[in-house]
Order: C-alpha cells, then structure tokens, then sequence
C-alpha cells in the first residue's frame, strides 16, 4: 500500500523534470498505470482488514481509493483543452495540484490511524483551494474559496480536538480497535461524537452545511467540479462511516437530528434543483440531495445503511463527474452555463446527447442502474429506523427524477439559438472521457457481487 502513495509522490516529479512537451502525457498514461496496483487490493480478503503499519484496506477504503486513482486521468483529459493557453510552468503547477491532491485522498482513504487520516484529510484543503481560486472562471471564485476555506476549516477543528482528546483516554487511534470505555448514555460523549462528526457533514455536505459547495463548483475548473463531486465528497462519506464504527452513531441522540435533517435535506434540494437554470448549479445541487441519504444511510448504524451508502457513493462519484464533463464539452464552445443557451445540443451532438441521456437516467436512479440498488439499501435501512421516514423518501424520489429529467430535457431537446456559429466537433477526447465515466458504472451493474 506504501507503493501507491510513493507513485504519486514520483508522478509529481516526473511532471516537474519532463519535457514540456510530454507532461500532459506522463500525467495522463501515469495516473492510469497507478489504477494497476490500486485493483490488486480487490484480490485481497475485503471482509478482514489488511494492515500495513500505517496502511488498511478493507472494502470501504479499496472501494474509494479506486475511484480516486480511476478520475484523476480522466480530470487531466477534460483539462487539457481549457488550460492550452496557460504558461508551461502553470501548467505543471495545475496537472501537479491534481496529483497531489489524488495523492492525499488514496492516504486518506487507506491510513488505519485516525490522526493520519485526519492530516490527509486537511492536505486536501490547499490544492483545492488553489485549483478554485488560481483556475476558476470568474472573479467570484474569491468568494468561493473564502466560502470553501471557511466552511471547512470551521468544521474539522472540533474533529481535530475530540481526537487528541479520545487519544488521551485510549491511548490509541487505530481504526481497527473498537473503542471501550465510553457510555453511549452520556451526554459528553454525544458532544464528542458530534464533533468528531461535523467535519465529514460539512465536506459532504448536510443540508444547512452545504453553502460553499455550488460556489465551489460552479466557480471551479472542470478538474476542480469533477475531484468535488467525484471524490471529495466522499472523503466525508467515508469519515462519517470510520466514526460510526467506533462509537456507534445509532445510539446517540444527535445522530437521530442529523438523520432528520438529512431527509428534510433531500426535499429541498430537490425543490432547488427545479428551479436552477444555471446547468453546473444544477448539477452540484444535485449531489447535496443524493448525499442527504448516504448520510441517512449512515446514521442507522445498519449494515445495510453503510453498504447502501457505499453504493450509492461509488454511484454517484461516477455519474456526477460524468455529467461535469459532459456540461463542461458544452461550455467550451458555447461560453454559457445558461439551459436556455444549451437547448438542442442532441441535434448538433448525436452521441453527446446520448451520453447525457444515459448519465441523467443513471442520476435519476433507473433500474437497473447501480445508483438504484445503492439507493434502495440505503432507503430500507432509513425506513427500519422509521417508518414515517418513507413519506419523505418517496417524495425525495420523485423530485430526483423530476429535476434529472427537467435537466436532460432543457438542454436538448427545442432549438438551437441562432446566434451560434461555427462550432467545433466533439473531439476523441470527449468521447473518451464519457465512455470511461461510464463504462465502470455500467460493468458494477453486472458485478454487485463487489458492493456486497
């Protein structure tokens, strides 16, 4: 496991010292030849932790780091066009932000000791940051980075106190040492838990907590929505699961709030996603409503409520990105985000449209999608917990469905504008950045063996 972080710390290198010629190559062709040790964890016995000093990998963490590894070749292919006009040194500085930060995901995703995790989980922070605020389209990008700084530095302070303070008492970290010693009756020890947990509700984010993630995304590169929507997310999707394990979240009074808030969550979002026009916004509003139930999911403290959630991640890291990329083809020649702007892209883009049409079906959770099996586990372990909760997530449901067709719709079908003219083809390029989103999606569908 020790080799898949040095390779990334090698790529990096490699990017700095080739010819300048060559560095979106090495960046590209390296981060796919590091999928190749990343799936030779799969060979391991998922359902026994595999430790390595510092390292684990069981199910939830190979499952991540894959997807990781998978999007940051595809994140270089989708950039290469928007930064052709940068210098070559900035160049190297972008393609090396996306490795370092790919980089700190996979140890973030492996570490077996929370205090590791949680200094790769900040490491994330600063590449982030500098993709959004040095790369973004518009001069609100500022305010989307303060909005991202802020949120997130606000959120994992008190993880980072109730950590030193748990290792204070326990003497440990490790991941897979369940903790003893705590009543779950207490009220300190919900405080704690609770602290532990609001970092990872705010990078997935919650409901309430989730205001610097459409000014991220809509501000950010394509590399920067895709690493967001595709991977980041899921770094608190992950944590939450970790601290569930060990402390026990259905127990907790708070994690009863937190589950509530997530189902009013997934209504809202829905409702918000209606009335969008802006397509990227569309998108990341999108992702709020389908993370409320993973961390739904989650806080049942069920089997089926963490397998549910880990689907529908693993998803959703896929889909999202996909549907970044597709908007993202379509902003390079239409400058404008607008829905009204992008109708009838189907008439001028037969197999873009397609792509699209697939991605939107796969959001809205068609069978037999493998967003659906994902969101089905998650919802039967949310109705476990109560059965007026199925009132809310029908509702959810049928808004999810109601916005994904309402996006799909809006941007191709009616008539192109007029004042369009001379727009280039699709390149190879595209079309080998939607058939790599979503060949993955499509091979789980027939292998849910892997999930479960």
């Amino acid at each position: 496991m020790y080799h898949l972080v040095l390779g990334y710390v090698g790529l990096v290198m490699s990017v700095w010292v080739c010819d300048s010629k060559v560095m979106w190559r090495v960046g590209q062709i390296g981060g796919l030849l590091l999928v190749v040790p990343a799936l030779g964890l799969m060979n391991l016995n998922l359902f026994i932790s595999g430790v390595s000093g510092a390292m684990t990998s069981d199910f939830m963490s190979v499952a991540l780091t894959v997807l990781s590894i998978w999007l940051l070749p595809l994140m270089l292919v989708a950039s290469q066009q928007h930064m052709v006009n940068e210098a070559k040194f900035y160049q190297r500085v972008f393609i090396g932000c996306q490795v370092f930060l790919t980089g700190g995901l996979v140890l973030a995703f492996l570490a077996s000791d929370l205090l590791l995790f949680y200094i790769a989980f900040e490491s994330t922070l600063l590449p982030t940051l500098m993709l959004i605020t040095r790369w973004g389209a518009q001069k609100e990008r500022y305010q989307a980075g303060t909005y991202f700084m802020f949120f997130t530095m606000v959120g994992s302070l008190p993880l980072l106190v109730c950590l030193l303070g748990q290792y204070q008492l326990s003497g440990s970290l490790a991941l897979d040492l369940m903790f003893v010693g705590v009543s779950k009756g207490e009220y300190i020890i919900n405080f704690w838990w609770l602290g532990c947990v609001v970092a990872f509700l705010v990078k997935l984010p919650l409901y309430g907590t989730h205001l610097w993630l459409p000014k991220a995304h809509v501000e950010a590169p394509i590399a920067g929505s895709m690493v967001l929507a595709g991977v980041l997310l899921k770094l608190g999707g992950y944590g939450m699961i970790r601290v569930s394990y060990l402390w026990g979240s259905s127990a907790l009074v708070s994690g009863e709030v937190i589950l509530a808030l997530a189902l009013w969550g997934m209504i809202s979002m829905g409702a918000i996603c209606l009335r969008q026009t802006d397509l990227k916004s569309l998108i990341a509003y999108s992702s709020v409503g389908h993370m409320a139930l993973v961390v739904g999911g989650v806080m049942t403290g069920t089997a089926w409520g963490y397998n549910g959630a880990m689907i529908l991640m693993i998803a959703h890291g896929l889909v999202s990105s996909c549907l970044f990329s597709l908007a993202n083809s379509w902003y390079e020649r239409g400058h404008t985000r607008n829905l009204i702007g992008s109708r009838g892209l189907i008439m001028l883009f037969p197999l873009i449209g397609f792509s699209w049409l697939i991605s939107s079906l796969m959001n809205l959770a068609l069978p037999p999608a493998i967003n659906l099996f994902g969101e089905l586990v998650a919802m039967v372990a949310v109705y476990n917990w109560s059965v007026y909760s199925v009132a809310f997530m029908s509702l959810g449901a049928v808004l999810t469905a109601g916005y994904s067709l309402y996006m799909y719709g809006m941007s191709q079908w009616g008539n192109v504008m007029k004042g369009y003219k001379n727009l280039y083809i699709i390149t190879s390029r595209e079309y080998l950045l939607g058939l790599l989103h979503l060949m993955p999606a499509i091979y789980l569908i027939f292998y849910l063996g892997l999930m479960f």
